[in-house]
């Protein structure tokens, strides 16, 4: 009796094994993700950090910001998420500047994805301090704030750090996520969509 109890047991506990076997995903380091050596400090404090390294001038950035839009409802709140405008080349400078004035006149909400619309959807050149201002003036900030931050000391130490962060973590594409200063993930190495790549984060997110 007792060998028939035990039998229906695993009869019914197998496809709930085989099920979650399934639908949990296994990543390996090397393969989908790499570990960043030596790690790197976070700005998290005693959070997990998730940093995201992006363009605005990168199509693939624009095309991950609503996943990582709907990714940031759902987030454990033990994570904070941080963004990185990397510098891959001199044009791309000006729009890291963007960024960072926009994080110092505490309007990134505002401006973050109309920045990404003007050029990938609107077609607009982002080469230069008025392109971006205007972009600025059509979500209401004013002329005077944005001059008053975008060519600021505090501006310009943001992007130097952003060029020495970039070679830190050892970026060549983006979007690209590190996580907790210990991890770094990019579309191609999570198999090449931006659903996977959120599973791959989360994953690590999970780990020591």
């Amino acid at each position: 009796m007792k060998y028939v109890a035990n039998m229906i047991f695993l009869m019914v506990l197998l496809p709930f094994t085989a099920s979650a076997a399934l639908f949990s995903p296994a990543f390996e380091e090397g393969v989908h993700y790499q570990v960043i050596t030596p790690e790197q400090p976070t700005v998290s404090g005693a959070k997990i950090e998730v940093l995201e390294l992006f363009s605005y001038g990168c199509s693939h950035c624009h095309r991950f910001e609503p996943y990582i839009e709907r990714w940031l409802k759902n987030k454990a709140e033990n994570v904070t998420f941080v963004r990185l405008p990397v510098i891959f080349r001199e044009e791309w400078a000006v729009l890291a500047k963007a960024y960072y004035a926009a994080e110092a006149l505490g309007v990134v909400e505002k401006v973050h994805n109309p920045l990404f619309n003007a050029i990938h959807a609107q077609k607009r050149k982002m080469d230069s301090e008025a392109a971006v201002m205007a972009v600025f003036a059509e979500q209401g900030v004013s002329n005077a704030d944005f001059k008053k931050v975008f060519n600021s000391f505090a501006v310009d130490s943001k992007v130097r750090r952003a060029r020495e962060l970039t070679k830190r973590y050892g970026i060549n594409s983006t979007p690209s996520i590190v996580v907790n200063g210990k991890y770094r993930v990019d579309g191609q190495m999570a198999g090449g969509t931006n659903e996977r790549l959120l599973q791959v984060v989360d994953f690590l997110v999970s780990q020591p």
